[in-house]
């Protein structure tokens, strides 16, 4: 035995090493990929991070899958939880109207719950919740008793305008 084989087995006999994937990469990788997540809000290296616990348990649980079909069902694993999420389960949380422009809720139909004049602060209640929240301060250019229906007119900083229906 020569001193370079001695000194640098791997690379003299490179067919001999494969280099096996052990399933505790695939945790701590995964782990890795999830705290990142806290770092870089991106929302996104979380499914990969998934995806890799997932083929870490799926080798803890069948030995000797080969790492050419590990890395390929981590990508499909991945990728299959990301568009599950985008497009499946964020539009089911998106129940209410936060975030959007006051331009999409002007005209919304809502019902006065307190009285609203011209200098006198009301309050009207939307059946469904707009800006965030079913109930919103109001005032109104003319005198408007309570139980009537208005209509909204337009969105002046934390206060809401509203005339007759």
């Amino acid at each position: 035995m020569g001193l370079l084989e001695v000194r640098y087995p791997a690379i003299l006999h490179a067919g001999e090493h494969i280099m096996t994937v052990e399933w505790w990469y695939w945790i701590v990788g995964g782990i890795v990929l999830i705290l990142l997540e806290l770092v870089v809000p991106s929302f996104f290296t979380l499914w990969f991070g998934l995806g890799a616990l997932f083929v870490g348990l799926l080798l803890l649980i069948a030995p000797g899958f080969p790492t050419a079909g590990q890395i390929l069902l981590w990508a499909i694993a991945s990728v299959a939880m990301t568009v599950l999420w985008f497009r499946i389960f964020s539009r089911i949380r998106n129940k209410t109207r936060i975030g959007t422009a006051e331009g999409d809720v002007i005209g919304e139909i809502g019902m006065l719950v307190a009285d609203a004049a011209p200098f006198k602060r009301g309050k009207v209640r939307f059946q469904r919740p707009i800006l965030g929240a079913e109930e919103w301060p109001c005032t109104s250019d003319a005198e408007i008793a309570i139980g009537t229906r208005v209509k909204l007119v337009s969105v002046e900083g934390s206060f809401l305008k509203v005339a007759r229906n």
